[in-house]
């Protein structure tokens, strides 16, 4: 594994991290923000041909 596709999956798995994080707390407003910064990276990922399974 390259260190472009590490570095991306430890940034999703961080993402996702913070995501529950954010749910679990009841912040909305945080809560988007995850989401499409998840969103975003999972983008990323397709358009390099890296496959991510989803957590959250």
């Amino acid at each position: 594994m390259d260190a472009f596709t590490a570095g991306l999956l430890q940034r999703i798995r961080a993402t996702e991290s913070d995501l529950t994080r954010a749910r679990e707390t009841g912040d909305d407003f945080l809560a988007e923000v995850e989401q499409a910064e998840l969103d975003d990276l999972h983008r990323l990922a397709a358009e390099h041909g890296v496959e991510v399974a989803t957590r959250v």
